[in-house]
């Protein structure tokens, strides 16, 4: 009889010992897995174990190492509506995650015209059309998950401290508490439209947060200007408060460790970014720190086609805000893999957090639609500068993206924010040659514009030298291509 209870206490602590083979913390039932491309699933089990991983048709075996990781890889599956059960079984357990499709995934970050919802309590912090887009919105093929938890870290996570909660569009998810950021939504049902295939947006948010906490060590460590940032000490909590530092969730990589790293290295396409503006002051440096944001996701998460589409920041108030717009577009330039949205037509003078994110949401989708999705035909760039030369005392611009023109104004002014200095280097108001007025005299004009370039000048200077747009109050664009993209801020003759 002892000899038996000892028997049985030797298989049931093997038991007990064997049976923790677990997938991380961000598979569960309702997921969405990345289509054609591989698929990287992981977890942890006890050193040496045995690892058994199964979904749709594919069965992958591998071992835990020596710190009890283990890693595998589907092979590209092609998108499916099917909902199917990927599991993960050592020698004496099994985990599943139920309700599994296939399609496109997009992580969703920033600071806070990320995070702004599409539906909540606070009117100024919300969607203008939340309530009405998520009151008709059932689809169940696309699905979100949301892991901003405002905690950050001085060393990369490895996983969540619970499992990450995979949702689908439904009113009640929704407009209930766990209501996901607006432009992911809009973003979404985007791509859902034109593809018609799952889609899914995992979520990470901050607001009021500045680029670098969200920028992973490695990236800095491609971008010289940030060496110092990739050497950074970072404080912990105690030590913080003995600095006397009231932000330590600022400090360089910090967000990226606890509210990211735990996704890595899971695969999707690309992530759509909103941010800036606790970065405006210093335009100088910020297309550098947008390649080293850049660089650093695409390593981490072995992805060296990782596409970035971003929002330059939009109209509220600062007087420099087109040096900053101008930093991001000069990193849309330089980097292949990026897309800019420019939204500078309807920002808020009085609201940091413009609200009609689905502007937000459409602009960003074209970019992923042309260059991801094979629709062709899509214009999906805002006007950029070409070229531009001096005749008969006025400037004559020529730019990409642009068959033609219109102006927009919703008071009907015809003043399109160009300025023009001289010799003397002061700017003045100037006015668009080719914009035709309005005969008879009623509204000065219906916002036609003649020809493909635009053509501008200034009373009173006959030799001009320099030419700026959106520069100064009230920064607002309200000149736009042929499909209704507006032209961002730009300066020339410097």
């Amino acid at each position: 009889m002892k000899r038996m209870m000892m028997g049985c206490a030797w298989v049931c602590a093997v038991m007990a010992v064997q049976a923790d083979v677990r997938l991380a913390s961000i598979f569960g039932d309702r997921m969405v897995l990345q289509r054609d491309k591989p698929v990287r699933v992981w977890g942890m089990a006890n050193p040496g174990e045995a690892v058994t991983v199964t979904f749709g048709g594919q069965t992958l075996k591998t071992t835990a190492d020596g710190t009890g990781k283990w890693r595998t890889e589907l092979a590209p599956m092609p998108a499916s509506k099917e909902g199917r059960t990927l599991t993960a079984a050592g020698p004496a357990n099994t985990v599943a995650c139920n309700d599994v499709l296939v399609g496109e995934v997009w992580f969703v970050c920033g600071q806070s015209n990320t995070e702004l919802p599409l539906w909540g309590g606070n009117p100024h912090f919300r969607d203008a059309f939340g309530a009405l887009t998520a009151q008709v919105t059932r689809k169940p093929m696309i699905r979100f998950a949301r892991t901003a938890n405002y905690r950050w870290s001085t060393e990369p996570k490895a996983e969540f401290g619970q499992k990450v909660n995979w949702l689908p569009f439904t009113p009640e998810n929704l407009m209930g508490g766990s209501s996901f950021s607006a432009m992911g939504v809009y973003y979404a049902l985007e791509l859902y439209s034109a593809l018609d295939i799952p889609v899914a947006v995992v979520g990470s948010y901050w607001g009021g947060t500045r680029i670098e906490p969200w920028t992973p060590r490695c990236g800095f460590e491609t971008v010289p200007s940030f060496a110092a940032e990739a050497e950074t000490k970072l404080l912990d909590a105690e030590a913080a408060k003995a600095a006397q530092n009231n932000h330590p969730h600022q400090q360089p990589m910090v967000l990226w460790n606890e509210q990211v790293a735990p996704w890595v290295p899971f695969s999707m396409r690309g992530f759509i970014w909103y941010q800036g503006c606790s970065n405006a002051g210093e335009h100088a440096r910020y297309a550098d720190a947008m390649h080293a944001l850049y660089n650093g996701w695409a390593k981490m998460f072995e992805n060296p086609d990782l596409k970035l589409y971003f929002v330059q920041l939009a109209p509220w108030g600062f007087n420099d805000i087109a040096k900053i717009q101008e930093a991001q577009a000069k990193f849309d330039a330089e980097e292949k893999n990026a897309g800019m949205a420019v939204i500078n037509d309807f920002g808020n003078l009085s609201d940091i957090h413009p609200n009609q994110k689905l502007i937000v949401g459409k602009r960003l989708a074209l970019h992923a639609l042309k260059r991801d999705y094979g629709f062709d035909t899509i214009v999906d760039n805002s006007p950029t500068l070409k070229s531009w030369k001096v005749e008969n005392g006025k400037f004559i611009l020529t730019f990409n993206d642009a068959k033609g023109w219109f102006l927009y104004d919703p008071d009907w002014k015809t003043q399109t924010g160009f300025e023009i200095a001289g010799e003397d280097g002061k700017f003045v108001p100037a006015k668009l040659e080719n914009l035709v007025e309005q005969k008879p005299q009623g509204y000065r004009s219906n916002g036609v514009i003649r020809g493909t370039d635009l053509i501008v000048s200034a009373e009173g200077i006959a030799e001009p030298k320099k030419l700026r747009y959106l520069y100064s109050h009230p920064w607002q664009g309200s000149l736009y291509n042929e499909v209704g993209l507006p032209l961002g801020a730009f300066h020339i003759g410097d």
